[in-house]
């Protein structure tokens, strides 16, 4: 490499979510020394795996498709087989409960587009009409074009795509909650765009729901750790970053605990409040924190309930219309029977609840949709109350790209400039881009 530095000081990248993984992955993978710092005694960040009595469970589910394409390439680098660690099924879309008929809709295996021509003609719940202005809508999606400088709400996109509130509630306000983690009223069309045309413009896989069968810890954060140490790589768990060493414009370490540790480069994979936090105090990164202070946080808040083993879905994904709760994920494939995962995102009357009052109100609206259905055993509620920042209208001019004004530092997350809302796939491909850019800069 052509930056001496690197032979005294290795690129530190602090955080061990799925961007910190990704970017020092992408670092170890082309030779250059690594060392990774988490806060936290585990890998994975807000996709990590918790202990619920004796199952292990993730603290919160995360929408996956074939459109993952930097996150499946990354797990077939690390040598994992997408069929062992996932089921992998025709875009399905399933509710239950609601007014009206509700919305079924499965993509067959034909080529592209093809196969979303049949899955709209051929779902249930919409009418004839609908099912037409749907179809117009997704042949609309590869010219629809919106500046960054012009961006406007989901829900004006839809009604100016002439869209009816039958088949907004029924099909394009799901997916836009699912994926954006925020109402429609509020939503960036600009973004819900680019994931419309990721996921249903291009190759039929693209829209597959990829459902895991492990848990998220052992999917990504474990296999990745292990390359890491075995490539000459250092991890280092339970030492949180609390300061920044800068001089004359440049990156010459970072605090972690009680130690300083030289860095050619710091790449900041942390929470994007945690990263502007430690790039208040320096003038030449106010401006940029400043920038980052409007990203704001949409919470996601997850019940798991433990129903007998004979307790099953009819799609392992399903939606759940005219309640509180959003999504229901039956935990099956994964090899806990009888476990289902209740997904309600963004924020509503569900934040004032405590738990027993949250537990009560699904558990009822749920006996409501399947009358079949016993009692469940057990419950555990696990809110993440900063899960993801705020797709709203405009946030595109807010998030920052990889590199920072000082010479060395850097960013890494899913709410760096990458198109994508926060996902797991955002997330790894800023930290593989934020990965490519140091190679380039050396």
């Amino acid at each position: 490499m052509s930056d001496p530095r690197l032979a005294q000081a290795p690129v530190v990248v602090a955080g061990g979510g799925w961007a910190g993984l990704a970017c020092a992955f992408e670092l170890c993978r082309r030779d250059i020394p690594v060392v990774l710092i988490e806060a936290a005694r585990q890998l994975g960040g807000r996709a990590r795996s918790v202990r619920f009595r004796d199952t292990i469970v993730d603290n919160g589910q995360h929408l996956l498709t074939g459109a993952c394409h930097s996150l499946l390439a990354m797990l077939q680098q690390l040598q994992i087989d997408p069929q062992r660690v996932f089921i992998r099924i025709p875009l399905t879309l399933h509710s239950v409960g609601g007014a009206g008929s509700p919305l079924q809709l499965r993509a067959p295996r034909l080529p592209a587009p093809l196969h979303l021509l049949a899955a709209l003609l051929g779902a249930s719940g919409l009418s004839p009409a609908d099912r037409l202005l749907a179809l117009r809508f997704g042949r609309r999606l590869t010219s629809l074009d919106i500046p960054a400088g012009q961006d406007i709400s989901v829900q004006a996109l839809l009604h100016s795509e002439a869209q009816t509130p039958a088949l907004i509630a029924k099909l394009w306000e799901p997916l836009c909650i699912a994926t954006l983690n925020t109402a429609i009223e509020e939503a960036s069309a600009r973004i819900y765009l680019r994931v419309l045309r990721e996921t249903f413009v291009g190759l039929r896989g693209n829209s597959d729901l990829l459902i895991p069968k492990v848990e998220l810890g052992n999917l990504l954060p474990v296999p990745c750790r292990a390359f890491l140490e075995d490539n000459g790589a250092r991890v280092v768990l339970g030492a949180r970053v609390t300061g920044l060493e800068i001089q004359a414009g440049r990156i010459e370490g970072v605090t972690a605990g009680a130690q300083t540790l030289a860095a050619s480069h710091l790449v900041l994979a942390t929470p994007h409040v945690i990263s502007r936090r430690l790039m208040s105090t320096q003038r030449p990164l106010r401006a940029l924190c400043e920038k980052m202070a409007a990203l704001g946080n949409e919470p996601v808040t997850t019940l798991y309930l433990q129903y007998p083993q004979a307790v099953r879905l009819p799609q392992p994904v399903t939606g759940l219309c005219g309640g509180i709760a959003q999504w229901i994920i039956d935990r099956s494939p994964g090899g806990a029977a009888g476990l289902v995962a209740v997904v309600i995102s963004a924020r509503g009357t569900h934040m004032q609840m405590d738990s027993d009052a949250l537990c009560a109100k699904v558990t009822a609206e749920l006996a409501a949709m399947f009358p079949d259905w016993p009692a469940p055993r057990d419950s555990l509620v696990i809110r993440e109350k900063r899960a993801t920042f705020c797709s709203r209208v405009g946030i595109d001019e807010y998030r920052p790209a990889n590199r920072t004004p000082v010479r060395g530092l850097w960013l890494a997350g899913d709410y760096t400039d990458n198109g994508l809302p926060a996902t797991l796939e955002g997330a790894v491909r800023s930290g593989v881009a934020c990965a490519q850019a140091i190679a380039n800069s050396l």
